[in-house]
């Protein structure tokens, strides 16, 4: 099996000839200079739902200097909220303190209220800023990012506004993406919708990527089994020293995995989530990474399923180098 990497556009074949140490000089430079501008590369974790969005993060957010919350999905809401001219600080913080996911963060709404109402300007960088640096700032760490998979929709709109924003698409065989959903979900889609799903999401973040500054493609495979490799990627992308702390994040995801030891309430036609089962999805963040969770469907989805999956699928599946029935 093959997995390709994709790093981030700019560099050249010939690469720099530089010393190591006039290039490390000038990389501390750099990042000073982005450190007071306000600007130091924020990363945006996306992927399709059960592709390990959640194992990055706990990886990345054991950093000791990153800070990254559960999933926020108000961000393009709270974008198109401070494009309106003359809105208030009362009427952002509404708009955060309302959602159903608000409840997560720890925060207060008179805490967040006065962020907003401290910017110069609420312009639609500065406020989305403004959340995720309290939310760090409560965390005890300088920088932030966030981890949402439905903002796989939102790439080229996130990066309008925030240029800092670094995408890093996590992206697993379908096959297994499928049987974990349907482990956590029995009977609530068939394998053809799971596939149009998978399909669908990744040909949007990848439709999106020529539009965009930085983007990461992070294979689930690779993640599990050389998780040091892909970290020192992904950390060389957001510009942050590796740290080897993030290869045992699993001993600090139980107290972070609190956060959403809450029921989650219903909300526009979404159902409520029970605290348990919210819980329960993200339990194996507690544990190292498990090899055995690579390659699952060869011997646990049913032939049927695996046809109906590979019947949309199949043709990505082996673009990204991932086998199907015919090449067992």
């Amino acid at each position: 099996m093959r997995w390709g990497r994709l790093t981030t556009p700019g560099g050249n074949g010939a690469g720099d000839l530089r010393p190591d140490s006039v290039k490390d000089e000038l990389s501390r430079r750099e990042l000073r200079r982005k450190r007071a501008a306000g600007r130091l590369p924020v990363p945006f974790i996306v992927g399709v739902n059960r592709s390990g969005t959640t194992l990055l993060r706990m990886m990345l957010d054991a950093h000791p200097e990153l800070a990254i919350p559960p999933e926020t999905h108000f961000v393009p809401d709270l974008i198109e909220l401070a494009h309106t001219p003359g809105v208030s600080p009362d009427a952002l913080t509404e708009l955060v303190t309302a959602h159903r996911r608000w409840g997560d963060f720890g925060l207060g709404a008179e805490q967040l209220r006065e962020r907003f109402a401290t910017l110069d300007e609420l312009r639609p960088r500065l406020v989305v800023s403004a959340f995720f640096e309290l939310y760090a700032e409560g965390q005890g760490k300088s920088r932030w990012g966030d981890k949402t998979p439905n903002y796989i929709k939102q790439i080229y709109a996130i990066q309008k506004v925030l240029p800092e924003a670094r995408f890093i698409h996590v992206i697993r065989d379908g096959h297994d993406v499928a049987l974990s959903i349907e482990e956590r979900n029995p009977g609530e889609s068939s394998m053809q919708r799971l596939a149009e799903r998978w399909v669908r999401r990744i040909e949007w973040a990848r439709r999106q990527r020529d539009q965009v500054d930085h983007y990461l493609e992070v294979r689930y495979e690779q993640l599990v089994l050389d998780p040091e490799s892909v970290l020192r990627d992904v950390c060389g992308t957001i510009e942050i020293g590796y740290e080897p702390a993030m290869l045992e994040y699993y001993r600090r995801a139980p107290a972070r995995l609190r956060e959403l030891a809450r029921d989650l309430p219903a909300e526009g036609g979404r159902p409520g989530r029970a605290a348990d089962e919210r819980l329960a999805g993200h339990a194996m963040t507690a544990s190292p990474p498990d090899r055995s969770r690579i390659g699952r469907w060869h011997h646990e989805m049913a032939e049927q399923d695996c046809a109906d999956f590979e019947a949309v699928a199949g043709a990505l599946l082996r673009e990204l180098g991932y086998e199907t029935r015919e090449g067992r």
